[in-house]
């Protein structure tokens, strides 16, 4: 498995904005395909408008009609279309959401076909992909759909050893109240859970669960729903093998450091996790996807309209969401071969310790 070339699946997400830009930059270093084989599913005359654009002559890339015809040791780029795709730097435009749902749906399919191993997406705009064909709000909710139910992923941002998975995602400030159950709680912190132990190799997680609440709730004089769902939550989660520790006051939880003491921590909802992890990570932390029996990772930040084709984006986390798919895919790897082949205990064998 050390050894095994990992075929990454790249979507170039909405061409206008700086996917091609972070992909072209954190494949352009050849140390990347020591250790995994690149296949962008896109365009390869939208590419090169880019290459041109940023001015990185000596980036090539393989163009092949299948995953099957990569080629190791080279960048290789699949065609989504054999049609011309106009690209308008910088604006939102429904051919940009073609192209983007065009290539996320190619993707998918070669990874379920088991022709890639995981998936890396580019930004898109949410706006400008919804068609009466793609009934879906984001790339995540359409993966849910192919790979597993409605629901069944949980978003966690990584950066090193911070760890912070969002209990209610997208919804709004509004409704996030509504959306927090006890059923909602204890899913997550399950899933959570499993997640530390198959991807990321971690034995025993200790978890931090935030409030909802300022002072999360100060004993139910600001709120009640630490006290009436999310410790009840926490407790019966614990009862079926979940560690984890709170409520915690998020302001002060990330002020004072604490995250350091865990192995994650599960925020209630987005910019409660979003806003620290962001002054944590800067531009170098990753959204994995978990939950899914896929491994799907991406950058942190959107399609950057405003800075598209200025050659000033960084692409530090769009590398970071590489390197961390192909850990991820061999963490997994590992963890079902120690399943599957368990150490004899001594009362297996009859031998003492």
């Amino acid at each position: 498995m050390d050894n095994y070339k990992i075929k990454v699946g790249i979507t170039h997400g909405d061409i206008n904005g700086i996917g091609y830009e972070v992909i072209i930059k954190s494949l352009i270093d050849n140390q990347i395909l020591d250790f995994c084989t690149p296949i962008i599913y896109g365009s390869s005359r939208v590419a090169s408008f880019h290459r041109k654009m940023l001015d990185v002559g000596n980036f090539s890339m393989n163009t092949i009609k299948s995953a099957s015809e990569t080629k190791s040791k080279h960048v290789n780029i699949i065609n989504i279309s054999e049609e011309e795709i106009k690209v308008d730097i910088g604006q939102s435009t429904q051919v940009a959401g073609e192209a983007a749902v065009a290539s996320l749906k190619k993707a998918a399919n070669d990874l379920k076909n088991g022709l890639i191993d995981v998936l890396v997406t580019a930004p898109v705009n949410r706006n400008n992909i919804q068609f009466r064909d793609f009934n879906f709000s984001g790339q995540t909710e359409y993966l849910e759909h192919v790979f597993g139910e409605k629901n069944d992923s949980l978003m966690l941002m990584i950066y090193n050893n911070l760890r912070i998975a969002i209990a209610t995602t997208y919804e709004p400030l509004s409704e996030v109240s509504k959306s927090i159950s006890k059923e909602l709680i204890i899913k997550k912190l399950k899933r959570l859970n499993k997640t530390l132990k198959t991807d990321f190799n971690i034995n025993l997680p200790r978890i931090a669960v935030l409030g909802l609440n300022p002072h999360a709730g100060d004993n139910g004089i600001i709120g009640k729903e630490e006290e009436e769902i999310i410790i009840p939550a926490m407790k019966q989660a614990e009862g079926e093998g979940v560690k984890c520790v709170g409520v915690y006051p998020a302001d002060e939880f990330f002020s004072n450091g604490d995250f350091d003491k865990f192995d994650a921590v599960l925020a209630m909802y987005h910019d409660q996790g979003m806003i620290p992890f962001k002054c944590l990570s800067k531009e170098m932390g990753v959204n994995y996807t978990a939950g899914l029996p896929i491994i799907r990772t991406s950058p942190t930040h959107g399609t950057s309209y405003d800075i598209a084709g200025k050659n000033i984006a960084s692409e530090e986390s769009f590398r970071n969401a590489i390197y961390l798919a192909c850990d991820l895919f061999r963490n997994r790897k590992r963890h079902s071969e120690a399943a599957s082949n368990p150490l004899k205990t001594s009362a297996q064998t009859g031998k003492d310790n």
